[in-house]
């Protein structure tokens, strides 16, 4: 807490304020309002940026609030939607697959409501799988009360992804939710995504300059986002993790021993079983659990 608060206007009670202030901190706390020279001189830029910061916010506030009413339009909606959810999937090449979930509300996006999902138990690349199983996980929980169900439901992709969230949202009896598919448009450039209607047959475009458009792809490019950070933080992890790690038995102690032993992993899995046995704290039975790891296949 610092030693003097300058303030624009007069406080009420403002020296008991003070002393209040004073006591909790431990030392003297002093207000000041009738301010002169430099002192002066930072309130009236204090007042400027607060009048700016203001003033920025008010016109993104008044821009969402557009975007979000030309979005009701578009799509024919009773209400302006309330709460906005999208998915993306991001992998490379099938490793450490990840989709995402990002949320928007009437004041942008709501961060605190943003999930990520780990796929797992999928054949690498099969987008339609990980997009099922992101969706089921989501909703299984939504319908249960555990959360809030959006008015729109937006999914990065084409005909099959909405068909593939059409099944899940039945299967849940997920229903109120307006589904929309976001097909990116040729050579990936935006001004010509369309968007796949919650029959999975219906395609419309809207016009380049739409607000409703911009308020899509605002938020299908925030998911996007949101699912590469993850997915390049999880295979980062994945490749900083040790095989040896997962192998039961062999703690911290022991994988150091062997590496040390070996000169690196190359060499562990290089060694036999009777090499392996030799190395301190390594049993016979535990060698060879290390040699079938990488040999299972041999």
């Amino acid at each position: 807490m610092p030693g003097e608060i300058l303030a624009s206007h007069a406080l009420m009670d403002e020296a008991a304020l003070a002393e209040m202030l004073s006591d909790k901190q431990g030392r003297k706390v002093s207000i000041a309002t009738r301010l002169r020279g430099t002192r002066a001189r930072w309130m009236k830029l204090a007042r400027q940026n607060a009048q700016h910061a203001l003033a920025a916010r008010l016109a993104l506030h008044g821009n969402q609030q557009a975007r979000i009413v030309a979005l009701q339009e578009a799509l024919g909606l009773e209400a302006p939607p309330a709460r906005i959810e999208c998915f993306d999937i991001s992998h490379t090449q099938g490793e450490a697959t990840v989709a995402s979930c990002v949320v928007f509300g009437p004041e942008g996006p709501v961060k605190s409501a943003y999930r990520r999902f780990n796929i797992e138990g999928i054949e690498p690349g099969d987008d339609y799988g990980a997009m099922k199983q992101a969706l089921t996980r989501r909703y299984a929980r939504l319908v249960k009360g555990e959360g809030t169900l959006p008015d729109v439901l937006l999914i990065d992709g084409g005909r099959g992804q909405v068909r593939q969230a059409l099944d899940v949202l039945t299967e849940q009896g997920v229903q109120g939710v307006r589904l929309i598919g976001v097909a990116k448009g040729e050579g990936r450039r935006p001004e010509l995504d369309r968007l796949v209607l919650s029959d999975a047959k219906t395609m419309i475009k809207l016009p380049g300059d739409s607000k409703a458009m911009h308020l899509i792809q605002q938020v299908r490019d925030e998911a996007h986002r949101f699912a590469i950070t993850g997915h390049r933080a999880q295979r980062a992890r994945r490749r900083s993790t040790s095989p040896l790690e997962q192998i039961a038995g062999l703690g911290p102690k022991r994988r150091q021993a062997l590496l040390r032993q070996f000169g690196g992993l190359r060499g562990v899995t290089q060694a036999g079983v009777e090499e392996l046995a030799k190395v301190p704290g390594i049993s016979k039975h535990l060698a060879q659990q290390v040699y079938d790891h990488f040999h299972s296949d041999a």
